[in-house]
C-alpha cells in the first residue's frame, strides 16, 4: 500500500518501517471530519469522546441495553487524529520505549480505528484505565456476549494477526448485525 506522503513522511520521522502495513496487514484509516464527530461522554473527560454519528448511535443503543442488564459501560476514548497518536507515540520513545515494543501496543498514525471515528475504548467502574484486567468485569463479558448484536467487534483479541497486544477495551462499530 502506498501511503499519502503526508503520512510516510510522519512515519520516516518516527523511525516506522517503511513496510509497515503489509508486515501488519492492518488497514488505512483516514481522519473522520471533525465537523461530523458527536459526544458520547458525560462529564469532564479530556479529551472528550467523539464518535461518527452511526457509531455514537450504536454506542447509545448498546449503553442502554447494558444498563437494562445492570451493567454500567463508560466510554473512555474514541476519536483520535494522526496526529494526537504520532504525539502519544513521540511520548512513548521519549520515555525511552522502543518503537518496537511501542507498536505492540499502539498502532502506527494511519492504522488506527480511533482515526475512523467508529472505535471506542470502553471502560467500566473500577475499569477505565485501558488495561487487560478489564476482560475480567462483567461488563467485558456482557460486551463479548452482546457487543456483535450492536454492530461492535472485539479489535485486537489475543493473538491477533495484526500483532497489536490484546485490547479487551478496545471496540469498532462495523455496523448492526444484518444491517
Amino acid at each position: 500500500m502506498e501511503l499519502p506522503p503526508a503520512i510516510a513522511a510522519l512515519h520516516r520521522e518516527l523511525g516506522i518501517p517503511a513496510d509497515y502495513a503489509s508486515l501488519r496487514g492492518l488497514a488505512f484509516h483516514s481522519e473522520a471530519p471533525e465537523e461530523q464527530l458527536l459526544r458520547v461522554d458525560q462529564g469532564d473527560v479530556d479529551p472528550p469522546v467523539r464518535l461518527l454519528p452511526v457509531a455514537a448511535a450504536a454506542w447509545r443503543r448498546m449503553e442502554a441495553s447494558a444498563a437494562l442488564d445492570g451493567i454500567t459501560l463508560l466510554p473512555v476514548s474514541g476519536f483520535r487524529s494522526i496526529a494526537r497518536q504520532a504525539d502519544i507515540i513521540r511520548r512513548k520513545q521519549a520515555a525511552g520505549s522502543a518503537l518496537e515494543d511501542i507498536l505492540r501496543l499502539i498502532a502506527a498514525p494511519g492504522f488506527s480505528e480511533h482515526h475512523s471515528g467508529r472505535a471506542i475504548d470502553i471502560g467500566c467502574p473500577g475499569h477505565t484505565d485501558l488495561e487487560e484486567n478489564f476482560a475480567d468485569t462483567p461488563a467485558f463479558r456482557w460486551l463479548e456476549r452482546h457487543a456483535p448484536q450492536a454492530g461492535f467487534r472485539l479489535s485486537y483479541p489475543r493473538g491477533n494477526p495484526w500483532g497489536i497486544g490484546y485490547e479487551p477495551w478496545h471496540w469498532y462499530c462495523a455496523g448492526e448485525k444484518g444491517g
